[in-house]
């Protein structure tokens, strides 16, 4: 299940009133990419497509955190009954499906790393998993970034990003164009 977009949308704007900053804009931003490549890919649903985007990163609601804010949104949203936007909470960073590739501090339990790291174990992605997660490579605060310039700046921040990820990022990236039969970039602008 999932929410409606108007119940998604009062998620996300509670969860940046619990917790302002560019988190929320980037939601926003990946939302709409997301709802435009569906839109364009012909075999998504634009309107779930939306969802996804907007609330991938709601586990922010609970504070400046980095692995838990994975944990905490698919928590909160396991606890809502939203068991498909849990789903992308931990997937949408994970572009290569495993634990030990994210990029930032490990900020929770090792009882918390076991949870996720099993969960993700057990998941197939399928294309809203991708979607979410070429997004999520999209997205900036401010707007649509070129992947390349939105990951050397998570770079940039964290001191690192494994170029298996980058490499995966961009197979996405062309992935999606192949199915769109159109540049990324036209699509999302």
């Amino acid at each position: 299940m999932r929410p409606t977009r108007e119940v998604a949308e009062e998620l996300l704007r509670d969860g940046e009133a619990c917790n302002p900053g560019a988190w929320a804009d980037h939601c926003r931003v990946a939302a709409l990419c997301a709802e435009r490549i569906a839109g364009a890919c012909g075999d998504l649903d634009p309107e779930k497509a939306y969802v996804l985007g907007l609330l991938h990163d709601i586990g922010r609601k609970f504070g400046i955190m980095h692995m838990g804010h994975i944990y905490d949104g698919y928590q909160y949203m396991m606890q809502l009954g939203y068991d498909e936007v849990a789903r992308i909470c931990l997937s949408h960073s994970f572009s290569i499906q495993r634990l030990e590739d994210y990029v930032g501090k490990w900020d929770i339990t090792k009882e918390q790393q076991e949870e996720l790291k099993r969960r993700l174990d057990e998941m197939v992605y399928d294309d809203y998993d991708l979607l979410i997660q070429v997004c999520d490579s999209l997205a900036g605060a401010e707007g649509v970034m070129k992947m390349e310039d939105r990951m050397a700046d998570v770079r940039r921040r964290y001191g690192a990003y494994p170029q298996d990820k980058w490499d995966k990022n961009l197979e996405l990236k062309a992935y999606f164009e192949e199915k769109m039969q159109q540049d990324i970039y036209a699509v999302v602008r």
